[in-house]
């Protein structure tokens, strides 16, 4: 089998909650996302997804990835993709860096596998562990009264695990915290998710303010440094989120005892071949994961759900379901919540069948 053509398809979505806010006063209401289709001679095409967060969140913006799909993907015509690690070293040889524009072939590989060979990505991933997987809701930064109603509503909804966009005003942020736990339930999880929003003397006043509290502290500060220094002065659970970039990244902050749990993005550290060597490890050496990607639709979670699905039940903290947050529907048969939980696709590759006829025309087509 070889590709024969790589496409890349510009969806736009809108949200149903109107916008999302999260620290650094940076907000959206809309997404910019990459649909990339990879075709073969064999007739098998696969599908993925990248749509970042905006322009200013991570090294990733939107319309970076149809220009880095249209340098990189001459090289990659004639490659058989079920070679998914040769692909990878061809991708990083060609280009240095750019993992986000990497993850979508990797990923539309790996669904162009599971069809060749008649399994769900998540047997190759390593098999399938669950049917199911429990979700948290992201819940946008306003006022204090304003997010624990929206804790509230998706509560009723059947979430239990709710991430609380923070990283203000530490005083704020602590009426923030308080008021969500007064509307959660014994069993509920609470994150306060700062996503590199405060300095470090703040979250310092902001871990001791809510030291008493049943709440996991996510991403305090921008570097690795500052998070060490908030670890010093907290007992309460510490995820880490944006530096963990990849393998020698997460095993630099595990030597340094730096988290109790990471966040696994999939398109950040450049698709499902090296997220699958980071849930690897974490479950080697007994650290717990949030398993996503920056934003997406269907496709992104459909893959999201593979890895999460082959991933011991014991070492996945949670995940979440962009699908369900966008407006926009492209893959009718991609996997939907139930009750706040997710099922893992069945059928072949990444089990769904996106309607083309509600991409559009190609922006980009190397073939």
């Amino acid at each position: 089998m070889r590709i024969t053509a790589v496409e890349v398809f510009h969806v736009t979505y809108g949200l149903k909650d109107r916008e999302y806010a999260w620290s650094g006063g940076h907000a959206v209401t809309s997404f910019l996302s990459n649909v990339v289709k990879v075709s073969t001679d064999g007739g098998l095409a696969g599908f993925a997804e990248v749509c970042p967060l905006g322009s200013a969140y991570m090294d990733a913006y939107a319309a970076g990835v149809a220009t880095g799909v249209r340098e990189l993907a001459p090289v990659l015509l004639g490659h058989d993709p079920t070679r998914i690690r040769t692909i990878n070293d061809v991708m990083d040889s060609a280009m240095g860096g750019h993992l986000y524009v990497k993850a979508p072939i990797d990923i539309a590989c790996w669904d162009i596998l599971g069809q060749a060979t008649g399994v769900p990505v998540a047997t190759l991933l390593g098999g399938r562990r669950v049917e199911d997987f429990p979700l948290y809701r992201a819940i946008s930064q306003q006022s204090p009264r304003g997010m624990a109603d929206a804790v509230a509503k998706y509560r009723g909804e059947g979430y239990r695990r709710f991430q609380l966009k923070v990283g203000a005003d530490p005083d704020e942020d602590v009426a923030r915290i308080l008021a969500c736990k007064q509307v959660l339930a014994p069993g509920d999880v609470l994150v306060a998710d700062a996503n590199t929003g405060w300095r470090p003397h703040d979250a310092i006043r902001l871990v001791n303010a809510v030291a008493g509290e049943d709440v996991y502290i996510e991403q305090p500060c921008p570097t690795l440094e500052e998070c060490l220094v908030i670890r010093e002065h907290t007992r309460l659970p510490f995820v880490l989120d944006e530096v963990i970039t990849g393998v020698v990244p997460f095993l630099r902050a595990w030597q340094a005892r730096a988290m109790d749990v990471v966040n696994i993005k999939i398109s950040r550290v450049g698709g499902l071949t090296k997220a699958k060597q980071l849930r690897d490890l974490c479950e080697a050496v007994g650290v717990v994961m949030t398993i996503e990607d920056s934003w997406g639709g269907d496709v992104t979670t459909a893959s999201i759900a593979h890895l999460a699905g082959s991933t011991r039940p014991e070492f996945l903290f949670t995940s979440t379901d962009f699908n369900s947050y966008v407006d926009l529907e492209i893959a009718p048969d991609a996997p939907r919540r139930q009750a706040g939980r997710l099922a893992v696709p069945a059928a072949p590759g990444l089990g769904i069948h996106v309607d083309e006829a509600r991409l559009g025309d190609p922006v980009v087509r190397v073939c």
